[in-house]
């Protein structure tokens, strides 16, 4: 089976010296639901910003769908990136804007500058968002402004400006992390549900290994930039999440015992 995405020996160096990503290697296949976990500063977020280019590689391809990421010019690329949704940690909405214009910003990538500054939508396109609202249990929220919105609600919104774009591909860059433990299951569920039902394939960064355990296909492990477990969640042994974690390891697994006690 072909993979839909291919990272081939992916390096990630600053100008100040500092190396993000050492010779990362991994391909993931359609329909997975695959997490990336490992301590701050690992260079989860720095990975998956080089997958859609917010970040440029130092060396190595990114390739996706069989079209190589890293040598497309600036047209191309926006083509590519209406297949691949992201979703952040900080949301990322514009908080005047209502839950319905922040959701139909993600048919921007489909539309001229103009088409996009003037916000011209067409009905089929605001169905859509309507219908992709509700599905994430938001159909009283539409016409709210996103900042009056708690932190959970503002995710799922995210969420749904990222399944506008009809993605084959969902980058989620930690995004629970702001989310307290009931906000943060609803999120992990729904994303869970995208995964199974819709077929979108998932990668999400994660800090919480219990997460990572509990939702994924399969788990990778960063540590100081470089892929130091890559397999499925059953044959992770508390030595491998050791190794990832290093030092962090023993308050990590004392919060998770802690927040999601039961």
């Amino acid at each position: 089976m072909k993979a839909l995405l291919e990272v081939r020996r992916v390096s990630k160096k600053y100008g100040n010296g500092s190396t993000a990503l050492s010779d990362v290697s991994f391909s993931i296949q359609e329909g997975e639901f695959v997490s990336i976990i490992g301590p701050s500063g690992a260079g989860k977020s720095t990975l998956l910003r080089c997958i859609n280019r917010m970040i440029e590689v130092s060396s190595g391809e990114v390739v996706f769908q069989n079209v190589n990421v890293t040598k497309l010019g600036k047209k191309q690329l926006k083509q590519v990136r209406r297949t691949i949704g992201m979703i952040f940690q900080h949301y990322n909405l514009v908080n005047r804007l209502s839950v319905i214009e922040n959701v139909l910003h993600g048919r921007l990538g489909y539309k001229s500058t103009l088409a996009g500054m003037l916000g011209l939508y067409n009905e089929e396109e605001k169905k859509k968002a309507v219908e992709i609202l509700a599905m994430l249990g938001l159909q009283d929220q539409i016409y709210k402004r996103a900042d009056q919105l708690s932190g959970g609600q503002k995710q799922r919104v995210g969420i749904a400006r990222a399944l506008v774009q009809e993605p084959k591909l969902l980058l989620c860059d930690e995004p629970i992390a702001s989310l307290d433990p009931n906000a943060s299951k609803t999120i992990m569920d729904y994303l869970k549900t995208i995964s199974t039902t819709l077929g979108i394939t998932v990668l999400v960064n994660l800090h919480q290994v219990d997460v990572a355990l509990k939702y994924s296909d399969r788990i990778i492990g960063v540590n100081k930039g470089r892929i130091i477990y890559d397999g499925v969640p059953r044959e992770m042994t508390s030595d491998m999440i050791h190794n990832i974690y290093g030092s962090e390891t023993g308050d990590l697994l004392f919060d998770l015992g802690g927040e999601n006690a039961g």
